[in-house]
């Protein structure tokens, strides 16, 4: 066994010694390539997580630039960075996180075709938009490739998660849930508390980290709703819409 494996086996040894991860688990871990759209509120979170659990590549996508008022939720950033591009401040933060791990930094706003290869070649996409639009666009694209989706929103002091398996019998896609592309609301108008937005990301990089390394049952056809206001979580179970204009057999 050489230094690599050495380093390899003490710094992930807590996650090793679950039964439900292992030393194959971890590896597959470590062989996996993710997606993160948006490195904002909930990206940061998931960013932070899937680096330190030792996903081998990250690819993080945000054409935007950091702001004084993100810096309030979107912990990956730091002040120095305020007015460079969100995605090569996150690449930064990640690589002084875990050296180990591969850190592709997009800073332009995937669409159409590029969209769709970059999410083909990921393993798991994770949604940390703040918008419809890109949802819908994320969500077609991932039942296209038949690439898992774990979608995260938050606003206010509430959260909802929810995982796509698309080609799965019981799991609805985006579209099954929020068929019209609608008004959406947002964190700069409504305003959103810190933490929430750090609970939401951080359980779709746990989603994640279950779906590569198999441990565990992922909230699958179901939509996960936090209330940070009283503190409670609320699973809905959910079904296929067979009209579904995206996921619909």
């Amino acid at each position: 066994m050489n230094e690599s494996d050495n380093n390899f086996n003490e710094r992930y040894s807590r996650q090793i010694k679950l039964p439900q991860i292992g030393l194959e688990g971890q590896q597959r871990l470590r062989d996996a390539r993710v997606l993160i759209i948006g490195m904002g509120g909930l990206g940061s979170p998931a960013a932070f997580y899937l680096a330190s659990a030792g996903v081998g590549h990250l690819v993080i996508s945000d054409f935007d630039r950091v702001e004084l008022s993100n810096l309030q939720r979107q912990i990956i950033h730091r002040e120095a960075a305020i007015g460079e591009p969100k995605a090569d401040s996150a690449r930064q933060t990640l690589n002084e996180i875990n050296s180990s791990v591969r850190v592709t930094a997009i800073d332009w706003q995937l669409s159409d075709d590029e969209l769709m290869c970059q999410i083909g070649l990921a393993d798991v996409v994770l949604d940390c938009s703040d918008n419809f639009e890109t949802r819908f666009a994320v969500n077609d694209a991932c039942v296209a490739s038949k690439t898992s989706l774990v979608s995260g929103a938050a606003i206010r002091f509430e959260g909802q998660l929810l995982t796509i398996e698309p080609g799965k019998s019981d799991s609805p896609c985006y579209r099954c849930l929020f068929p019209d592309e609608g008004f959406a609301e947002t964190c700069s108008v409504e305003g959103v508390l810190s933490p929430v937005v750090g609970v939401i990301g951080t359980l779709q990089a746990l989603e994640a980290v279950k779906l590569i390394s198999g441990a565990g049952a992922p909230l699958t056809g179901q939509l996960l709703l936090f209330d940070g206001l009283n503190g409670v979580f609320n699973r809905l179970k959910l079904r296929k819409d067979p009209a579904c204009v995206c996921c619909a057999s």
